[in-house]
């Protein structure tokens, strides 16, 4: 239950984080361009690479889980939970699975785009 309720605040927190990064986004002179989403999406994978990174080359087996918990599923997964997907594509990757790491990418971003498709045309269908 600890492990939950640390998960639940992390994203919390993340999740308004997120949406303070697209409401000053809508400042930015640059006209329709997703420049928040993709400034989400770059700072939330760059941190995850230093909250994994310290985790596995700093800390050891002395971190506590709980902590993992609370920073990297909660804050981050809250904050964009494309910073998981560019976690696991890295670590098929370094892991020697590249075709697994290629076909991971491509598979969820062009099935994701394909079942957000779907799922406005269904919307549209619907009476």
């Amino acid at each position: 239950m600890t492990s939950t309720a640390l998960v639940f605040l992390g994203a919390g927190i993340g999740g308004v984080l997120r949406h303070g990064v697209n409401l000053a986004a809508l400042r930015w002179p640059f006209g329709s361009f997703p420049y928040g989403t993709l400034l989400i999406n770059i700072v939330g994978s760059g941190v995850m690479g230093l909250v994994v990174g310290w985790f596995a080359y700093r800390t050891g087996e002395g971190a506590p889980h709980d902590l993992r918990l609370f920073l990297a599923t909660g804050i981050l997964g809250g904050f964009t939970t494309f910073s998981t997907f560019s976690l696991d594509a890295v670590m098929l990757w370094q892991r020697g699975e590249v075709v697994q790491a290629a076909g991971y990418v491509i598979g969820s971003v062009l099935i994701s785009l394909v079942a957000l498709v779907a799922g406005f045309a269904i919307m549209r269908w619907l009476p």
